[in-house]
């Protein structure tokens, strides 16, 4: 099990995630810009635990995966330096759902996703801002996704993202915080210290999932965690 998180994520958790795997320290250089340079959700996608990643995604990481027998498909648009050429994988993909604004997807996503219900979301960045928990509750720090799932009949739990770290900005985005393995979502960061923290437990506690909280500081937003086996 590979576990991709950014490099600057607070070390704590990096600590804490080795429990569960290898973890992969995950940077870029000259790419995009610095505070999502680090961000797996930038560079990579999982459809049905299959991991899709863009072409310019460093060698390093191409030549770890392929080390480590992962099997992987490369999209075809590059990241570049800023949105919307940062969001073509920015994708959330259930068993069920594809959710993105879609009109920015990679065409290699948009393939393996042919038998999804597709919905599309005017916030490109939608992993950010989104986690699924399952194919009927999720949770997002984005308005317009927000509406848009409520209409689609998927029970929402909107979060305020203001208290969230992301380096050089305000605050970052809930989905950035999380990733999920099995019934356990992991969350860089302890709920006490997010002002919307009991309404995120008992929701995650109400769909029957555990909660591993990675370290007791501030959600950071890292740009998700991906578990890669």
């Amino acid at each position: 099990m590979l576990i991709f998180i950014d490099k600057k994520a607070p070390e704590q958790a990096k600590e804490t995630l080795k429990k569960h795997g290898e973890v992969v320290e995950f940077f870029t250089e000259n790419i995009c810009y610095e505070a999502i340079s680090g961000h797996p959700d930038i560079f990579m996608t999982q459809v049905d635990g299959r991991l899709i990643v863009a072409p310019n995604l460093p060698e390093v990481f191409n030549a770890l995966l392929t080390e480590k027998k992962i099997v992987f498909s490369i999209g075809e648009k590059p990241v570049g330096s800023k949105y919307p050429e940062t969001s073509f994988y920015n994708a959330v993909i259930t068993g069920k759902f594809l959710i993105h604004q879609t009109g920015q997807t990679d065409d290699s996503i948009q393939l393996k996703c042919l038998q999804k219900t597709k919905i599309s979301v005017k916030q490109g960045y939608t992993r950010c801002n989104l986690i699924a928990i399952n194919n009927e509750k999720m949770i997002t720090s984005d308005q317009g996704i927000y509406q848009q799932l409520s209409k689609n009949g998927i029970e929402t739990l909107f979060v305020d993202p203001r208290g969230i770290v992301l380096p050089t900005f305000d605050h970052g985005f809930f989905g950035g915080t999380c990733g999920i393995l099995g019934n356990k979502l992991f969350i860089t960061g302890n709920l006490r210290y997010f002002s919307e923290g009991k309404n995120v437990r008992s929701f995650i506690v109400d769909a029957g999932m555990e909660i591993v909280e990675l370290y007791k500081g501030p959600l950071f937003d890292g740009g998700g965690i991906f578990f890669v086996d």
